[in-house]
């Protein structure tokens, strides 16, 4: 029997050899990306244009101010001077005194019942909340340098808290764009121990993808963007109160097993004081990180003498060989119990969290520029990554805004702003 047409067998087939081409094709770019992904593969794109003349990156991380607390009335800033509590009633902001008179909660829970889904209106129902002190906000009389940094240089009002809760968790955003899933602050410390240092029976609230809580040990050990520094060759110091003095718990890496219990605790984790040396001798590393004690602004400390030591910090990168050369951010870990009329976008089951206040200061940040792009923790990260070509460590910095939009690199670069400390604070 004669067939109709001519068979053919399927490798003789074009289209056979079609089909195998482009599958030959996807099985590579496959392989090529599951090597990238572990290591292999081609290497980040470079710097965007400009960010090479950033050599320092500082990032100076304060404690508990929401945005509206400190920059409410700043002029052009998407501030309130007004606020909406449980009841339903808008009332005016009062003021923040210098030191406050008590702590206000700042929980997981407490941010979660403030925020309200949205409505920012059970601010009064936080722990500690019930005499409307979360209702006050400082002015310009109050932080006038910070006003300065401020109008000077880039303040934006999109800068958000990582996770919707307190201070460690929030630190160890500023490391890892990350948590560990630990949403709270530890509980049974003694003895001025935190982390890895802390009581065996130490304990810090997780909540893993599922939405499941369990008590763990708060001593971790994922990955840091310190342990991409060492791996790029790249420079950095972590500058903070040491065991015993006040500050040690927001020093994050001490939650990091492999860094605490390793060489680099040693010789890479340093006293807060050192910074001004390093600064005005001009050693300062590619990156730092510098975080205070009882100069943190943290409830019920003083604003004065915590803005007045910031002022030293940054006065010494100016006055130093580096300001040049250097990049500097001041920003809040969480939002301390305070009020804030923004709702946080919610990008993951852990945040974001309250708005916190964000300066940035360098040579070639805009002058007097506020910008409106939603940052993050992560987003110092990003910035660091892209500057130094190293890989993002999770999909919160990978998807984080960089912050290269507060910078313009082509102007003629802001020469040092140095500011007096205020030399008497109530």
């Amino acid at each position: 029997m004669k067939l109709p047409f001519q068979m053919k067998l399927p490798f003789q087939s074009p289209l056979f050899w079609g089909l195998t081409s482009f599958l030959a094709v996807i099985i590579v770019w496959t392989a090529c990306s599951s090597s990238s992904n572990s290591g292999g593969g081609p290497p980040p794109p470079p710097p965007p244009t400009g960010l090479t003349k950033i050599k320092h990156v500082v990032f100076i991380i304060k404690e508990n101010r929401s945005f509206d607390n400190y920059f409410g009335t700043f002029p052009g800033a998407d501030g309130a001077t007004t606020g909406t509590i449980s009841t339903g009633q808008t009332i005016a902001l009062g003021r923040t005194p210098d030191k406050t008179p008590h702590d206000i909660g700042h929980t997981w829970n407490d941010a979660h019942r403030a925020v309200d889904g949205g409505k920012m209106d059970k601010f009064d129902l936080v722990s500690m909340g019930s005499d409307l002190l979360p209702y006050t906000q400082m002015q310009q009389a109050d932080i006038p340098n910070y006003f300065a940094y401020a109008h000077q240089f880039v303040l934006a009002d999109k800068m958000f808290s990582s996770l919707e809760g307190p201070s460690f968790p929030n630190h160890l955003y500023s490391m890892a764009g990350q948590s560990g899933g630990s949403i709270g602050n530890i509980n049974g410390v003694t003895n001025g121990a935190w982390g890895c240092d802390s009581d065996d029976t130490a304990t810090v609230t997780v909540i893993d993808g599922s939405g499941n809580t369990t008590q763990q040990y708060p001593c971790f050990d994922f990955q840091t963007i310190v342990d991409s520094f060492q791996s790029a060759g790249v420079s950095w110091k972590y500058y903070a109160p040491g065991f015993g003095h006040d500050g040690y718990q927001w020093s994050a890496l001490d939650a990091i097993k492999h860094i605490r219990r390793g060489s680099l605790w040693n010789t890479n984790v340093l006293d807060e004081k050192q910074f001004v040396l390093d600064a005005q001798n001009g050693s300062l590393p590619s990156v730092s990180w510098v975080i205070s004690g009882p100069t943190s602004e943290h409830p019920p400390y003083s604003t004065c003498v915590g803005e007045n030591w910031t002022v030293q910090q940054i006065n010494a990168i100016m006055q130093g060989p580096d300001w040049d050369s250097t990049a500097i951010f001041v920003t809040w870990d969480d939002f301390g119990g305070f009020y804030d009329h923004v709702p946080p976008p919610g990008v993951d089951r852990y945040g974001l969290g309250p708005r916190v206040p964000l300066l940035i200061i360098s040579p070639y940040a805009k002058q007097g520029f506020l910008s409106h792009t939603q940052y993050e923790f992560s987003s110092f990260l990003r910035l660091v990554e892209e500057r130094f070509s190293l890989k993002p460590l999770t999909a919160r910095d990978a998807g984080a805004n960089d912050m290269t939009d507060s910078f313009d690199f082509a102007q003629t670069p802001q020469p040092p702003f140095p500011l007096a400390p205020r030399p008497t604070c109530p």
